[in-house]
């Protein structure tokens, strides 16, 4: 086993984790708020935006069985990444799309497959690229929420259609 772990914003953290925790060659997700201002922040103080911080999700994966290219292939399908601040109806700086890193190495990958995006967006790519800071696990009723409550409204009119995208476009990935 290779772990390696990167957090991406990509909007609505339920969104990005309901995929990752379907994806074959990932060992964990965990929803949370990172590359923010604030320490420890609550997902309140989060939804005000003004702690600077992003929804995200840390995904843990085994890189024998998936490589950091295809986690973020898989990224830049499934939210866009060409409005700033928003998903949506998802609106605000929590909901931006980034991309944090914690291993230095990985920064070469991050940065290749974003410009490989924006090339495919036609230069309209506005995720964010930083090391990760000030990363906070968010409260535990965030977590595994769309596994939790798949009819949920939210949940059956957002987060259910990104995950049939995966689902279809990515089939030989799903567990």
């Amino acid at each position: 086993m290779n772990p390696q772990v990167i957090t991406l914003a990509g909007g609505c953290f339920w969104c990005l984790e309901a995929v990752y925790e379907l994806c074959d060659g990932v060992t964990a997700v965990e929803s949370g708020y990172s590359n923010g201002h604030v320490v420890r922040p609550s997902y309140q103080q989060v939804c005000e935006g003004d702690t600077g911080h992003a929804e995200v999700v840390r995904v843990s994966f085994d890189a024998d069985r998936i490589t950091l290219r295809e986690i973020l292939e898989i990224f830049f399908t499934i939210h866009d990444p060409t409005t700033r601040d928003r998903q949506g109806n998802d609106v605000g700086p929590q909901y931006r799309s980034g991309i944090y890193w914690e291993d230095p190495a990985h920064e070469a990958v991050v940065r290749e497959v974003w410009a490989e995006a924006n090339r495919e967006h036609g230069g309209r790519v506005v995720t964010e690229l930083a090391p990760l800071a000030n990363y906070w696990r968010a409260e535990d009723y965030h977590q595994h929420y769309f596994a939790n409550h798949p009819g949920q409204g939210y949940c059956a009119f957002v987060v259910a259609p990104k995950v049939e995208k995966f689902r279809r476009t990515f089939k030989a990935r799903v567990k």
